[in-house]
């Protein structure tokens, strides 16, 4: 089980890091049903994770993901598409960063933000975890290295657990700080969101170039 926890934490750190959920909790703080909207938010985003790797893990294990001990052969192929993937989010990632100076442009529905009910923070969370498109390969690489291990299910569900928490650090800080400092986090979060919008991207770009350099280089391990 240490060996998938392991596996598991860098993904957990780039599906945290990103920009969208963390600024939409602090615009979310910010309104009068913060108490109410930020966990249905939390709570949607860690749904929207685990949901994604318990489908791929019960996928894997019909699949014998793991033989004799050794990832399968289709483990290593779906390593290095995945690794190609999230080399080209960290491409497109890199190519869509904020000029200096210039501020992050945010999608319309934040402009909305104010008028959210704890369902619809919940089903937007679930949405932005689930369905965007790198957190969607982040976490099906992390279910695939879980899988590739070959541990038991119990474990399997432990690392997997360790990989959504991990992965809930992101929109779970700035509400962790709300809830403890109260009115005194409104300076705080705000400077978090500024910070977060100007140079997220960059960060994004370097981790997803870093992680799929490494997934692609452990499907080619595994095919070798």
């Amino acid at each position: 089980m240490g060996e998938a926890i392991g596996q598991v934490l860098s993904f957990g750190v780039g599906v945290a890091l990103s920009p969208v959920p963390i600024i939409a909790v602090v615009l979310m703080l910010g309104t009068p049903h913060a108490r109410r909207n930020g966990p249905a938010f939390l709570l949607g985003w860690m749904v929207g994770l685990a949901s994604v790797g318990v489908i791929v893990l019960v996928a894997s294990s019909g699949a014998e993901a793991s033989q004799d001990g050794a990832p399968a052969d289709w483990v290593g192929w779906l390593k290095i598409v995945l690794g190609v993937l999230i080399l080209l989010v960290a491409v497109r990632t890199w190519r869509g960063r904020p000029r200096a100076g210039a501020d992050a442009p945010l999608p319309k529905w934040m402009d909305t933000i104010d008028r959210f009910t704890p369902p619809r923070s919940a089903a937007m969370a679930l949405a932005l975890s689930a369905i965007n498109p790198k957190n969607l390969l982040l976490t099906v690489g992390a279910a695939a290295a879980i899988a590739q291990t070959g541990i038991d299910t119990g474990d399997q569900a432990i690392a997997l657990a360790v990989f959504v928490v991990v992965g809930a650090l992101g929109p779970g800080l700035p509400m962790a700080i709300y809830f403890a400092m109260g009115e005194r986090a409104t300076r705080l979060l705000g400077e978090l969101k500024a910070w977060m919008g100007a140079n997220n991207a960059a960060v994004m770009a370097v981790l997803c170039l870093v992680i799929g350099a490494k997934l692609a280089g452990d499907g080619i391990s595994v095919l070798a």
